[in-house]
């Protein structure tokens, strides 16, 4: 049977008139047992070749044997063999599939179509299919195994984007929006400088008037989208990783206003992974309590603008991000003072 991963209408090239053949055909004679029962039950109902092609990049029939590689290079063939044999059958030829008992026949037709036999695509091609049919991912998402590395490597997400949208869009006076800026709980200022990570989806670049190039990004994270404004002299330093599906890294300043969307100004933005990144790790799996309290102080009281390096901290053989520090001498002496000289170690991801 046909997965049906989303309203098939959502999919790209495919249209409702299509979708409303397709189970039509489902509803009247049972599940589609194969692609190829597939491609012969529809062949006359509007189901062109374009139509399928999107509907295999979708992930539309994972349930049969055929990697979706195979189907790419195979379905076309596959229909021109089906739209062969029924103008054969109209003009009255018959052939050696035509012959035999229903089940033979069946065996037969699995026989007469030739697959063109590929591994399957790479995980990060198939969701890039995906996305590209559907506007979404539904296999999964390929940040997913970057997940512990972004959170290390950066100190805002598109759930905290919006928050701050929501903040500003709130319905307070002047006075109320000013007391709310200076507010200590507010985590981010307008101008604080971040660190954002995602793959990029779209670009568009535009001349200034005064003929100087720009761009405006829009990077897709875990959680959402975030639009990035990359300026002349951002914009040629990160000119090589400026490519659509790239997986990159945003190192620039927060723009908050009160009457626009949230946005980040890069200074750069590079490969995700372009340069190791330093993590002080902290092994607190023999700290006492009172040794983890003092350290959890301590990771908070050094955390600020000017922060330098991630912190893990390890226990036993698992590891967990803590943020971030602006390490010096001094600091590094005090978290060895906490916990041991022994536990504190700089390492490189």
């Amino acid at each position: 049977m046909v997965r049906f991963v989303l309203d098939f209408g959502s999919i790209k090239n495919v249209g409702t008139v299509p979708v409303d053949n397709i189970v039509k055909e489902r509803n009247k004679n049972g599940p589609y047992k194969s692609f190829t029962d597939f491609c012969e039950r529809v062949s006359e109902e509007s189901v062109n070749k374009k139509c399928i092609e999107s509907l295999i990049k979708a992930g539309a029939f994972e349930e049969f044997e055929q990697t979706r590689s195979t189907l790419l290079s195979s379905f076309e063939a596959i229909i021109d063999t089906i739209q062969s044999g029924k103008k054969k059958a109209f003009s009255g030829q018959v052939s050696m599939f035509d012959l035999g008992s229903g089940e033979e026949k069946e065996q037969l037709n699995e026989i007469k179509y030739i697959f063109e036999e590929h591994e399957e695509l790479p995980n990060k091609e198939l969701l890039s299919l995906e996305k590209e049919m559907l506007g979404i991912y539904i296999s999964g998402h390929p940040l997913e195994k970057l997940r512990q590395q972004i959170e290390m490597q950066t100190n805002i997400n598109t759930i905290e984007l919006r928050e701050i949208d929501e903040q500003m869009s709130s319905n307070l006076n002047g006075t109320e929006m000013e007391l709310l800026k200076q507010n200590t709980k507010l985590k981010y200022q307008d101008g604080q400088n971040v660190k954002y990570a995602g793959i990029i989806t779209s670009i568009k670049k535009k001349y200034t008037k005064n003929n100087k190039i720009m761009a405006f990004v829009t990077i897709e994270d875990l959680y959402g989208t975030a639009e990035i404004i990359a300026f002349e002299n951002a914009y040629l330093k990160s000119g090589k990783s400026l490519v659509e599906e790239n997986i990159v890294i945003v190192e620039g300043r927060i723009s908050i206003r009160e009457d626009d969307t949230t946005t980040i100004i890069a200074n750069v933005i590079k490969d995700f992974g372009e340069q190791r990144q330093k993590i002080l790790t902290l092994d607190i799996t023999n700290s006492t309590e009172e040794e983890k309290e003092k350290l959890r102080g301590a990771i908070r009281y050094f955390n600020g603008d000017k922060n330098n390096i991630n912190v893990q901290v390890k226990v036993g053989n698992d590891y967990k991000p803590c943020g971030q520090v602006y390490l010096t001498d001094t600091i590094l002496k005090c978290f060895k003072d906490i916990i041991g000289r022994e536990q504190v170690e700089i390492n490189e991801s």
